[in-house]
């Protein structure tokens, strides 16, 4: 099996979360991987030395982690030339409406256009809440946007809209894509 390398970007965290168990569900389909973060990755990090790679980043405010942008352009040959994902990190998806499909499936594509990348698979995966982690200001803004959009608004508690079964099957998945991808190229 292979080396895959997951890199994220993370805020407040679940992106993190979420590498963590893309890794999990790596190691148990019998790969080799490495999780690094995207704001500090390792300097001795060669992507060329991996059979794939999953990049996951959180979009906030419209936008995607600038670390996870830059990290994806500066080694853009790299990706280019293995299997690899983008896992799209938002609370926009836990909506789960047409026009939240519609606006999280454009936070892909403007990452992707803002990139240059053209990863073989992509994935729109719901965040999470952590508004016991958020200053007063920011507590009291994501309130009512959440609440807007039928989200919760209990501040006392965070409250996580990531769907841990619908990302397992889409790592597994990539996972088979890798596979593939190595014995062919034996």
């Amino acid at each position: 099996m292979g080396r895959i390398l997951v890199a994220y970007g993370s805020s407040e965290g679940q992106t993190a979360a979420i590498a963590d168990r893309i890794g999990d569900v790596l190691a148990d389909a019998g790969h080799d991987p490495l999780v690094i973060s995207t704001k500090h990755p390792p300097p001795e990090i060669d992507i060329g030395r991996y059979d794939g790679v999953v990049v996951a980043a959180s979009v906030h405010m419209g936008d995607h982690q600038p670390d996870a942008v830059s990290f994806v352009r500066e080694n853009l040959d790299a990706l280019e030339r293995v299997p690899s994902a983008f896992v799209s990190v938002s609370l926009t998806a836990a909506t789960g409406d047409t026009d939240a499909d519609r606006t999280t499936e454009a936070y892909v594509e403007g990452f992707l256009e803002e990139t240059g990348w053209s990863p073989t698979r992509t994935h729109v995966v719901a965040g999470a809440l952590k508004y016991r982690d958020y200053g007063l200001l920011t507590r009291f803004i994501v309130r009512r946007i959440a609440g807007k959009e039928g989200l919760a608004t209990d501040t006392s508690r965070d409250h996580e809209y990531t769907d841990w079964d619908d990302l397992e099957a889409f790592v597994r998945e990539f996972a088979t894509v890798v596979d593939d991808h190595s014995s062919s190229a034996q």
